[in-house]
C-alpha cells in the first residue's frame, strides 16, 4: 500500500474567483478521482475556519500499490484536476510512503 497525502495552499483570487469558490471547485475536482481504479482510501478536507491550518486543502489517500499511484497521476480526470489546481494554489506539499 501507499499512502499518498498532498496539501495546498490556494491564492486569495486565482482564474476570475475568490478563494471559498476556488476551494469548492478544488474540492470538487479532486473528488471526481476518488473511484480510480486501485484507491482503497481517498478523502479531501478543506481547512476549517477558525482553526488552526498552514494549509487550505489536504489529500490523504491510499493505493493498494506504486502502479496504481502512477496510473492515477495520469489518469484524464486527474489532469483536470492538477490543471486547475496548478491554476490556483499558491503552495503544494507532498508526501508519499509506504503503508
Amino acid at each position: 500500500m501507499i499512502r499518498h497525502i498532498v496539501m495546498f495552499k490556494l491564492k486569495e483570487n486565482a482564474e476570475g474567483y475568490s478563494k471559498a469558490e476556488n476551494l469548492e471547485r478544488v474540492y470538487n475536482a479532486l473528488m471526481a478521482c476518488k473511484n480510480l481504479p486501485g484507491i482503497t482510501h481517498f478523502e479531501v478536507i478543506i481547512a476549517g475556519d477558525k482553526l488552526e491550518a498552514s494549509m487550505d486543502v489536504l489529500l490523504d489517500s491510499t493505493f493498494i500499490d506504486k502502479e496504481a499511484l502512477d496510473a492515477y497521476q495520469i489518469a484524464p480526470i486527474h489532469e483536470v484536476a492538477k490543471e486547475l489546481i496548478g491554476k490556483v494554489r499558491e503552495e503544494r506539499v507532498v508526501f508519499d510512503y509506504v503503508k
